[in-house]
């Protein structure tokens, strides 16, 4: 640790060093306990000699400070005249004589960069000033009667967000509302996620982040915002600008707002948030806040200065020390305390998992830290499994508590559904049900090492980055040519199929198919056991026309479209019964199913009732297959029956008992895939007779 250069006691102050960031002195301090405008300021930075907070009270002037006290590499002292709302940020000096008293200073020196490191734990950023600085804020909010909803997994239903996507093109959203946290939470926006049924609304990164300096060079910005700055602060340019006006404090209002809102309709609110990285970059980025005050010690570097990048991003947090630890339990803990949010989604995951070694620890201090957190154990956590480093994809390995993305339950649903139907109609051959029957079933083999059940498993088609549901049945190639990056962005393998033209088509006989494909993929999801997430705008059809990865796409290619089309209108309305269905068949089911796996029970029967065999599951020509799940103590079971051929099937429903011993119980035929869906419903056929199920389709029917 690098001591500072003064150490009398006329330079010295009672401040302390806990907790770190801005808050009210303690008793003993030699501050005016309890008055506001005094703040006992402390700040990690290791690397630094002397540092001097910058700050400027409402209506005043800037006045520059050294922090007297340094402990264990924390810089701290009491600032006088800083009431809520003052701006402030600090800087490294190795100058002799340090500054006791605070000064009033004219400028800042400012050369056209940033003169001011961001405090890590400040709770709002400003850039009136023409830079960056951060904010002393007061928490107070009327919450009212706010409580969490506390949806048990097994009941929950993910929603995908993007805060100004979601908005910024629905008619009934006022004009001055659309793209912000209140336009989330307007009636009309509401209105649609209770009718669609989903039960957490997951957000895209809302931390305050910035545009990297390549795509503010192709005029472009951060649209996904998975580039944060300021880990404690909410995004500014996300509220209204009545909010924006008022400043940090109407913002913060605006958000929190958003939150109880949403709650009152019986909605979670889970942020994604980016802890792996910050917008700080690479090693030749600027200095905007970890950098300047410790970047070794913030950054995992290889012992000689160079950075170790898991991220793809630049640079990546170093969890191997425990400050930052410190930093990421705080901010969390923040966000639930400060803000009610009911979980989080850790982008790359595993960044935040590696060892000294850089290696994945499934029993790493921050995964022991956050279970032995009373406050963070009781949220929803949920794991992106993977980063860009050596031993990166690690889905099914996360400890208990966790959830998480199940890129397995993707890539096989797509395949199944799209790129073998693709090769059969090219005259070559697809893959088995295997695979898909793994999805359905909730990749059991997947969690079972880490000691979890198939609620561990988040599944999902689709996400922010990728292909839209719409775009997979529609494209066969990416197409980012209005990222500036000559379509060399994006992922390469998207197991999508075009159904024989590329883009947008007027013939009816491809529109039909990519309708049924569709469905096929949403009643997938719906039916399968785990946690199923939509992406925004997949309900409604929604094109990107092509754009496998808009993330520099802030306007109407990125944005949910509202405009009602026949085919908006079918797959909102097919998307809505499936998800009734599913929550028909849970109610039916235990609070605890299906991670009671004595309980519940999964058959599987091929075309003709009987039971799968070996030679089956492995057969690719043999694309049918029949599955029967409830568990012993519910009212009804399931029967989802899959006819991934191109022709239509035969099949003879299983031979089950009634529960007096008669050999036979009736099915009701509750929705199938295929266009007949209206004219077949509520249909019933007993138990071991035949009923026919068209090419690529699904029909569910329940006992």
């Amino acid at each position: 640790m690098v001591m500072p250069l003064f150490d009398t006691a006329s330079t010295r102050d009672a401040s302390s060093a806990y907790p770190l960031g801005v808050s009210v002195p303690r008793p003993g301090s030699g501050a005016d306990y309890g008055v506001q405008s005094s703040a006992n300021v402390a700040v990690y930075a290791p690397a630094v000699e002397n540092l001097e907070i910058a700050y400027k009270a409402p209506g005043s002037e800037w006045h520059l400070q050294t922090l007297p006290n340094v402990t264990h590499g924390v810089h701290h002292g009491i600032v006088e005249d800083f009431p809520y709302g003052s701006l402030y940020g600090f800087r490294a000096t190795s100058k002799a004589d340090p500054l006791p008293l605070a000064v009033p200073i004219v400028d800042l020196d400012d050369d056209g960069g940033q003169p001011l490191l961001l405090d890590p734990y400040g709770r709002a950023v400003d850039q009136r000033e023409g830079f960056l600085t951060s904010v002393r804020m007061a928490g107070d909010f009327d919450w009212g009667t706010d409580e969490r909803p506390r949806t048990q997994w097994r009941n929950t239903i993910i929603y995908e967000a993007h805060v100004r996507g979601q908005s910024m093109l629905h008619p009934d959203v006022p004009e001055e509302l659309r793209g912000t946290y209140a336009g989330m939470a307007h009636p009309a926006i509401i209105e649609h996620f209770k009718s669609l049924g989903i039960t957490a609304v997951q957000l895209l990164p809302v931390h305050f982040h910035l545009d990297e300096l390549h795509l503010q060079n192709l005029g472009l910005t951060n649209y996904w915002g998975y580039n944060t700055a300021a880990f404690f602060a909410p995004h500014a340019a996300y509220a209204t600008q009545a909010s924006q006006n008022s400043g940090p404090h109407a913002v913060q209002d605006e958000f929190k707002g958003m939150v109880k809102l949403l709650h009152a309709a019986g909605l979670e609110v889970i942020l994604d948030v980016v802890y792996n990285h910050t917008a700080e970059g690479g090693p030749a980025g600027q200095a905007i806040s970890f950098r300047g005050l410790g970047e070794d010690t913030y950054y995992r570097t290889d012992g000689h200065g160079k950075y170790i990048d898991t991220t793809g991003c630049g640079n990546s947090l170093n969890f191997g020390q425990p400050r930052v630890v410190q930093l990421v339990l705080d901010s969390l803990r923040y966000w639930v305390d400060e803000f009610h949010i009911d979980g989080f989604r850790f982008d790359l995951a595993v960044t935040l998992c590696r060892n000294a070694d850089n290696e994945f620890d499934p029993r790493h201090p921050f995964l022991v830290a956050v279970a032995a957190d009373p406050v963070l154990s009781d949220v929803k956590l949920i794991a992106e499994p993977w980063d860009v480093g050596y031993g990166g994809w690690q889905t099914g390995r996360f400890p208990g508590g966790w959830v998480d993305w199940n890129d397995h339950f993707r890539d096989g649903v797509r395949s199944f559904w799209l790129a073998d139907r693709a090769a059969i109609e090219a005259g070559g051959q697809g893959g088995s049900v295997a695979r898909l029957a793994d999805a359905l079933s909730g990749s059991a083999g997947l969690f079972e090492a880490s000691g979890r059940s198939r609620l561990a498993s988040v599944n999902l088609i689709t996400a922010h980055d990728g292909f839209t549901l719409n775009d997979l049945v529609s494209y066969d190639r990416k197409h980012n040519e209005a990222n500036g990056e000559q379509n060399r962005d994006g992922h390469g393998d998207n197991r999508s199929y075009n159904h024989g033209f590329e883009g947008r088509s007027e013939d009816e006989s491809i529109l039909a198919q990519r309708s049924q494909s569709r469905r096929n993929l949403m009643a997938s999801l719906m039916i399968s056991l785990g946690v199923p997430m939509i992406t925004a705008g997949d309900e409604l059809a929604r094109t990107q026309q092509g754009n496998n990865n808009a993330y520099c796409q802030d306007n109407p290619l990125a944005w949910l479209d509202w405009t009602r089309t026949p085919e908006s209108a079918e797959m909102l309305r097919s998307t809505k019964r499936y998800v009734r269905l599913r929550k028909e068949f849970l109610a039916s089911q235990p609070h605890d199913f299906p991670a009671r796996d004595e309980q519940s029970y999964i058959y599987w029967f091929d075309h003709s009732g009987q039971p799968m065999s070996m030679d089956q599951w492995n057969d690719p020509r043999h694309r049918v297959m029949q599955l029967l799940l409830g568990s012993d103590d519910g009212t009804l079971a399931g029967l989802v029956v899959v006819n991934g051929s191109g022709s239509d099937v035969k099949i003879t429903l299983p031979e089950l008992k009634n529960d007096d011993g008669t050999p036979r119980r009736m099915f009701e035929l509750r929705l199938t895939t295929s266009p007949l869906h209206e004219l077949r419903q509520g249909s019933r056929v007993a138990s071991g007779e035949t009923d026919s199920i068209e090419a690529n389709s699904i029909n569910i029917y329940r006992t």
